[in-house]
């Protein structure tokens, strides 16, 4: 397998599913979304990250987070970027409440104007690639399971990275089906569809303001 062992393989995938069984930001912004706007929203947002981690394992073999872990500066910018926006998706869903009235229902009530899939994807996307901490973690960890006298170095890098990006992702499908659920129970209920999406908007901005305080070690 490209210079990879069968079983250092499967120690690297045992590694990988603690990993992501272990609940982080990724594992929060889902469920967030999830929660507060369906499981169509979460999974948009669970592919996103998936996407992301692909662009970080592509960074991590080209030898492009390396500028990250050696340049200061680079690492704030893009710390700060992600913080920033992050912050403003949080502010932007308490303003509005997560979503637009746009017609009355046929039982009286309102029905709701939801957001794109292709925007949810796009904002996660960004959220993934604006995260320094995890173009580090793929640089650092990625190369521990790869074997320097293999064939192709780099294709193993890649090999794992999206294995890893694989196993996340089913993690995170189980998110989006066990917090969609809570979107289905608050639909007919105003107040608690506003309650989330303002518990949404305050986890975006808390996400936001721990990423921009993060260190790089």
């Amino acid at each position: 397998m490209l210079g990879i062992g069968l079983e250092q393989y499967m120690m690297f995938m045992a590694a990988v599913l603690l990993l992501n069984l272990t609940p982080g930001p990724d594992m929060i912004y889902v469920a967030t979304r999830s929660a507060a706007q369906g499981r169509g929203a979460g999974l948009a947002s669970a592919l996103a990250i998936a996407c992301g981690g692909v662009l970080h394992t592509c960074a991590a073999a080209l030898g492009l987070s390396a500028v990250l872990m050696h340049s200061a500066l680079a690492y704030d910018l893009v710390r700060w970027a992600g913080a920033a926006y992050l912050v403003w998706m949080g502010l932007k869903m308490l303003r509005s409440g997560g979503a637009k009235k746009v017609m009355a229902g046929a039982n009286g009530g309102t029905v709701h104007e939801r957001e794109p899939l292709w925007k949810l994807f796009r904002q996660g996307l960004i959220v993934a690639v604006l995260n320094p901490k995890v173009a580090l973690f793929f640089l650092s960890f990625l190369p521990q399971f790869a074997n320097p006298n293999g064939e192709n170095f780099t294709a193993q890098l890649v090999l794992l990275g999206l294995s890893f990006c694989m196993s996340g992702f089913l993690v995170l499908l189980g998110v989006v089906l066990c917090c969609g659920a809570v979107r289905t129970f608050a639909a007919g209920r105003p107040g608690l569809h506003r309650f989330q999406n303002s518990l949404t908007g305050g986890i975006f901005i808390t996400l936001g303001i721990c990423l921009g305080f993060a260190k790089r070690s």
